[in-house]
């Protein structure tokens, strides 16, 4: 049978229509196993940050069967978080929203550090969170890299002042949250290949390398590790990798340093895919005590919240693959591999971690 061109080229379309779809069917069904099997571990996000009640933020904890730590920040520089109000009532809404998924980590001002009563007057307020079921305490990189003391220093999270509040926490049996210093590159020049280039792009203002009156990064974590020293029986965890993201060794010997120290990889998981899969992989099996899941996931009021989850659900299932499975991967154009980690090791990574360094994380579900 002689066929015509135009023969011809239907059936080129007709097969690449059928192969787009046969593409596509086994995309959903990807997506469809990791969203069944990231369910089934009974994931627990210990950094989030949600302000918002929308049915869109119901939907997808329901279908990652998900449950979330959600964080209070006081920042003088952010309109929304100068001060705990309104977001503490916006987390506690959300809570009741979504009620057994969410608990709540607060926070203090540390403005008035100076002030007389300082120190009594945070603990009054946080004794008042704790009795409403605040499971942790946040402290921000403000400490460190804003706030002066009127000698003209930095103040540092070590401080006398907040000595007394650590050991009220620890006394509470509650957990700090420790998002001190940054990423490396907020010291460096400018590095369109960094995973913080567009951050520090949209935030100059955050960005050490144009303040070089900063303090160092390693003078601040410095500070946080005299913390650890003082106070070895509070538990401190290291927000977004401990701000060690791209030294595993140094994060290794703070594991083993110092066995009150946990870390989160809240917005620093690019920073694990850059580097090499064997290494990292030997890390996390060998530190599978000492990490927590986490994304920074943020809506605050304002935002487009189904747009908002559904970049979410992305990273979620993103992180996912990249823990959980041996697939080809792409992050900015790099190929890589997923670190496929043993099943006990996701779990500890996903759940069991988050609920031994943060006790009553899961209370309200119960």
């Amino acid at each position: 049978m002689k066929i015509t061109y135009s023969i011809f080229l239907s059936l080129v379309i007709l097969n690449g229509v059928l192969t787009n779809g046969q593409g596509r069917t086994s995309r959903e069904k990807s997506t469809r196993s990791a969203i069944e099997s990231l369910a089934e571990i009974q994931p627990i996000d210990a950094h989030a940050h949600i302000y918002v009640t929308d049915p869109s933020v119901t939907e997808l904890v329901n279908q990652l069967n998900l449950h979330l730590l959600n964080i209070l920040v006081i920042d003088d520089r952010d309109k929304f978080f100068k001060a705990l109000e309104p977001q503490f009532s916006d987390a506690i809404r959300v809570e009741e929203n979504n009620k057994g998924r969410f608990a709540l980590c607060t926070t203090f001002r540390p403005y008035d550090f100076d002030t007389p009563g300082f120190s009594k007057r945070v603990i009054a307020q946080l004794d008042k969170d704790f009795d409403n079921n605040a499971v942790a305490v946040k402290i921000y990189k403000t400490i460190g890299m804003e706030i002066k003391t009127k000698d003209d220093n930095y103040l540092m999270p070590d401080d006398a002042v907040f000595d007394p509040i650590y050991d009220e926490i620890e006394i509470r049996n509650r957990t700090v949250v420790a998002h001190l210093a940054e990423p490396t590159s907020c010291w460096q020049p400018p590095n369109p290949n960094s995973p913080d280039y567009e951050y520090y792009t949209k935030h100059p203002d955050e960005y050490a390398y144009s303040h070089p009156g900063w303090p160092s990064k390693a003078e601040i974590l410095r500070a946080r590790d005299h913390i650890l020293e003082k106070h070895p029986n509070l538990r401190v965890i290291g927000a977004h990798l401990g701000s060690m993201e791209v030294d595993l060794d140094q994060l290794a010997q703070h594991f083993d340093r110092y066995p009150n120290f946990a870390i989160d990889t809240a917005a620093r998981v690019p920073y694990l895919m850059l580097q090499p899969r064997k290494t990292v992989r030997a890390f996390l099996i060998k530190y599978q005590d000492k990490v927590l899941y986490g994304t920074d996931v943020d809506l605050e009021p304002g935002t487009n919240a189904a747009d908002a989850m559904r970049d979410a659900k992305d990273v979620y299932l993103r992180d996912w693959k990249f823990f959980a499975t041996n697939d080809l991967l792409e992050y900015n154009g790099r190929k890589i591999h997923g670190l496929g980690l043993p099943h006990s090791t996701l779990r500890k990574l996903y759940h069991d971690n988050a609920v031994k360094w943060i006790p009553g994380i899961l209370s309200s579900a119960n």
